[in-house]
């Protein structure tokens, strides 16, 4: 199973990454240019992580694993709440961050990309 710090320094390490509580002590948002791509929910055993996702990626991601549902109040279209119980390989996770990252950022003005790409 993951840990909280590892997760959180890679989140951490996006360009223009912010980390914020709007919702309360127990759900890390994790912001770029204003806009959520992440959300932590950090004193879940195992931990759980929502991220935004392509809708058809999404609906291929809950077919291939069990730990990947439909977004845990989000829009389930477009984003999906992953249970970090060790069944999902390491790299299938820093890549689904990858691509939530890169949704919110291509969803942002062309002069605000710029600064995170």
């Amino acid at each position: 199973m993951m840990e909280l710090e590892t997760i959180r320094t890679y989140l951490h390490n996006k360009p223009g990454t912010s980390e914020e509580i709007p919702f309360g002590p127990d759900v890390f948002v994790y912001k770029v240019g204003g806009k959520i791509f992440a959300l932590l929910a950090w004193p879940a055993a195992p931990l759980k992580l929502s991220l935004k996702c392509d809708p058809d990626f999404a609906l291929a991601l809950r077919d291939q694993y069990q730990a990947v549902q439909p977004g845990y109040h989000l829009n389930k279209k477009h984003w999906n709440s992953i249970t970090l119980d060790g069944s999902l390989p390491e790299a299938e996770i820093w890549s689904l961050i990858d691509h939530s990252y890169t949704l919110v950022v291509k969803s942002l003005p062309k002069a605000t990309q710029t600064r995170f790409t």
